[in-house]
């Protein structure tokens, strides 16, 4: 396989999808220093991963991968969803992003509170030519922060498989064998793979 500009600037995802793609064969290049932000203003998952990667294939003329993760919550009717970063505010941090989730579902019973984390990976060519793949990952909002690993939502999303952990309780090791970034991302080697 050949490699890709990678073009999240988010240290912790940049540690995730290294450690998913990496040992599949997938070389990642870092993220030019001198690139700007890349306003997302798609409606979906689909076209903000596609902005990012074709505004990187622009800017170094490389092939590039990028990624957009949203956490659709049932009782939201899917927020934050595809505003899931910004969900507090433009320059909203993680915590702030949190509470205001939390508040939301102050009075929302346990059985109500389902949600899934959705990430779309895209791949962008210099040619033109693109495509993406999706990966999901069930489970429902706690009622509290839980666990010191992870990042933005971990702490309050219990995923169906480990419950009653938080994804910020258990190893990232464990976090990428069953989280949607890590289906996202094997997804997209073995679409590379048969390219």
């Amino acid at each position: 396989m050949t490699a890709f500009v990678l073009a999240t600037a988010n240290a912790h995802k940049v540690e995730e999808i290294s450690a998913i793609l990496e040992p599949l064969g997938v070389t990642l290049i870092p993220r030019p220093q001198d690139l700007g932000d890349v306003v997302e203003v798609g409606d979906t998952l689909e076209e903000n991963a596609l902005i990012k990667a074709r505004a990187l294939v622009a800017h170094t003329g490389k092939a590039a991968i990028a990624d957009d993760t949203g956490l659709f919550v049932d009782a939201l009717d899917g927020l934050p969803g595809v505003k899931s970063a910004r969900y507090a505010g433009e320059h909203a941090t993680d915590l702030e992003n949190v509470d205001k989730l939390l508040g939301a579902l102050e009075s929302v019973p346990d059985e109500q509170r389902s949600a899934r984390f959705v990430t779309v990976a895209a791949v962008a060519y210099p040619d033109g030519s693109w495509f993406v793949v999706e990966g999901e990952m069930p489970g429902h909002i706690g009622h509290g922060p839980k666990g010191l690993n992870g990042f933005g939502y971990d702490p309050v999303f219990i995923p169906s498989e480990v419950a009653p952990r938080t994804l910020a309780e258990i190893s990232p090791e464990e976090k990428n064998e069953l989280s949607h970034r890590g289906h996202a991302f094997r997804a997209l080697a073995v679409a590379l793979a048969t390219r």
